[in-house]
Order: C-alpha cells, then structure tokens, then sequence
C-alpha cells in the first residue's frame, strides 16, 4: 500500500508578490437585506445634569405659573420648557414681560412630526432670545394630531407667517391666528408635505391607487403645457 502523504501548506508569497484577490461569492448567493434602522419615538428631552441649577427665568416661570412647566431640558447648553397647549398663552405673556425674562423676540417658530410616537405626535416648538438679557430659551408644545394651538401672534407679531408656515407644511392649525391659509403651496393643494406619511410622489398617490392612473395623469398635464 502506497504511503500516505501529510498535505503541506502552502509556501509563504515572495516578499514584494501581489496579494491574491478575495473569492468572488456564488451566484446566487443571498444578500443580507438592508434594514433602516427604527424611528425614534421622539426626542431624549433629557433632564439637566446633576448639579447644573435651572436659570432665573426657569424657575421664575415655575413659581409664577405653577403647574404650567411639565418638563424642563437642557441639551448641549439650551433650555427648554414643555407647556401644555391650554396654557401657551400665558406663559408666552409671562416669558416676554416679567423682569428677569424679557423674551421680546421670537426668533423662529416651527414643527416636528415624530410619526412613530403614540401620542402627542407633533412638537410644536417656540425659539426665544431676550434682546435686552441676552438668554435664549425654547418653549414645546406637544400636539395631537387634529389639536389646534393656540396662535401667539398677539404676543409676538412674527409668529404670523411662521404659523401659516407650519399650517401649510404640517397641517396643525392655530386658534385665533387673523389669517390662517397656506403661504408656500397652492391654496387647493392636497396634503402637507412634511409630514412623515406624505407620499414622496406628492399628493397623486393620495388621490389614486393605481401607478398607472398618476403615470396617465401626469402624463396628460405634461402635454397640456405642450399644447
């Protein structure tokens, strides 16, 4: 019987050899599928740190409207104030004119849709500076959708068209605002585009269920131009 030999393993490459190509897989060999990782459900809206106090103007406002403050966070140094909607108004009245506060300007008025969150679905948020103090805070408000807001035009001028805007992009309307309608869309447009659940073909794949019905529609609006 002929002697059996121990394979040996393969002699080491020359020094300056090049490095042989990786085995190119299978055909047909299947590819782990892509997964986009979960939506938050909402923002940490974390508590401030052990040891760092809340400014004047926090606690000013906590002891001048108890029960008004139903959070309070601080991230990245910025503070914010979460507000129930049925109180918006006066603590607005409260921030802009009670000394140690002083917040005269709105800076920005906008929204947040987190489509994932079971209730309260939208963050309507408010960014405050004190011209004369220079501080800035932010004041939420969680919403429900269908729940309108009180408007704080009366309280700060600038919230006019910031409110329309979040109208028309979000589709959350504001209580006693003097002229509520959209300001970037058309007046018959269908939807509100930042909304996480619009369509991203826009409103035709509200109006038909089939790909071929918007494809034709589209199609006909693009020869009506032509024409």
């Amino acid at each position: 019987m002929a002697d059996e030999q121990t394979p040996q393993p393969p002699a080491p490459a020359a020094p300056g050899a090049p490095t042989p190509a990786p085995k190119a897989a299978a055909p047909g060999a299947a590819k782990p599928e892509a997964k986009a990782p979960p939506a938050p459900p909402g923002p940490p809206d974390q508590a401030p740190p052990a040891g760092v106090p809340a400014p004047a103007f926090v606690t000013a406002l906590q002891a001048g409207l108890p029960g008004a403050v139903e959070q309070v966070s601080f991230w990245v140094g910025d503070w914010t104030v979460i507000v129930p909607g049925a109180r918006l108004l006066e603590v607005s009245g409260f921030l802009r004119d009670t000394p140690g506060c002083l917040f005269t300007y709105l800076s920005d008025l906008t929204a947040v849709d987190w489509l994932a969150r079971e209730t309260k679905r939208f963050d309507i948020v408010l960014c405050l500076y004190s011209i004369p103090l220079r501080q800035r805070v932010r004041v939420k408000v969680r919403v429900a959708e269908g729940e309108a807001v009180p408007s704080v035009t009366g309280v700060w001028p600038a919230a006019n068209w910031l409110e329309r805007e979040v109208f028309d992009m979000f589709g959350i309307r504001f209580t006693g605002h003097p002229d509520l309608r959209r300001i970037l869309m058309p007046d018959d447009w269908q939807g509100h585009p930042q909304r996480k659940d619009y369509p991203l073909e826009g409103p035709g794949e509200l109006l038909m269920e089939s790909p071929q019905d918007w494809l034709k529609a589209r199609q006909a609006a693009v020869d009506a131009d032509v024409k």
